[in-house]
């Protein structure tokens, strides 16, 4: 999610880059992931978006997101006139859609995480074989230039 600089350029320069930010921000994954299961309050959301391990989500980012993901148009705040007041969100029917393919990416990350792991680990050894023989290239020409 972008929480810097001037979110009217950013619309006019590429709109669907910044739905695409919004939408896999990441707080923005977990919220929709979420509530697709059913609304939720913002303190149930909080503990459950939070709930994913690592450093839990702050109140003001999670404000945040949910305030983009509604102008968005994928959460609806239903903000009910009761004491203590409650306030409810959940997806609107683009949301849900939205929410359907995030999912479903979140879930081919897990199955193919191995393989993910996999090709990092050959890259990661394929790029210190590299640097290894630049390495000795360059020592080898500074030798030769000392000797000349």
């Amino acid at each position: 999610m972008r929480v810097s600089g001037n979110a009217g350029d950013s619309e006019a320069m590429c709109p669907y880059r910044l739905v695409l930010e919004h939408v896999t921000s990441r707080w923005g994954v977990l919220v929709l992931i979420e509530l697709l299961d059913r609304p939720y309050r913002f303190s149930e959301l909080r503990r459950a978006v939070s709930g994913y391990g690592g450093r839990g989500v702050s109140e003001k980012m999670l404000t945040r997101t949910l305030q983009t993901l509604e102008r968005d148009g994928l959460v609806h705040r239903d903000a009910k006139p009761v004491i203590p007041p409650r306030v409810d969100y959940s997806l609107t029917a683009l949301g849900r859609e939205a929410a359907e393919q995030v999912r479903a990416l979140a879930h081919w990350t897990g199955e193919r995480m191995s393989q993910v792991e996999q090709a990092r680990h050959a890259y990661d050894e394929n790029r210190r074989a590299v640097e290894e023989s630049r390495r000795a290239d360059d020592e080898a020409r500074e030798i030769q230039s000392r000797a000349s």
